[in-house]
């Protein structure tokens, strides 16, 4: 949307609030210091589509729609803890980028340390079986001699 458009909206929102009598909301874009704080809040904020990214940094559609819905809130005069308890009870704890430390959540914080974990044992016990392996079964005397024998170039290979 075009800083043209996002001002005749604003101005337009701005002439209904006083219509209706409201206290007028004023444009976040004018005010630094309300602009730094919806960047701050939409920095906490996970895309729901991308997943990995904040939606400040996000392109998705979904992620443009919630940083509105920041901008929206901040210019209406709520809290950071109102705007971030607003997200997470539509949308979740996934929603924050670093969400807190819970039952729910905890997957999502030792997730990948038990997946990691289980990696490592996996792996460790498949090179003691392989070593067991190989030194449970030595090469009897005529294996032996038919290796030496390949070995110095001498002998019929299969």
């Amino acid at each position: 949307m075009s800083k043209h458009w996002r001002a005749a909206l604003a101005a337009s929102a701005l002439a209904l609030a006083v219509a209706a009598g409201a206290q007028a909301a004023v444009p976040t874009d004018a005010d630094p210091v309300v602009h730094k704080r919806e960047i701050e809040l939409a920095s906490k904020l996970r895309c729901l589509v991308c997943q990995n990214e904040t939606i400040a940094a996000s392109r998705a559609d979904l992620a443009v729609d919630l940083r509105r819905q920041v901008r929206e809130q901040v210019a209406a005069g709520k809290t950071d803890e109102e705007i971030i308890d607003f997200m997470t009870s539509r949308y979740g704890d996934f929603v924050l980028y670093q969400p807190p430390l819970r039952g729910a959540t905890l997957l999502l914080w030792f997730g990948p340390l038990l997946l990691g974990a289980i990696g490592l044992l996996v792996a460790l016990r498949v090179v003691r079986a392989r070593r067991k392996l190989a030194l449970a079964a030595p090469l009897s005397e005529v294996e032996r001699a038919r290796a030496t024998a390949l070995l110095r170039g001498e002998g019929e290979r299969r």
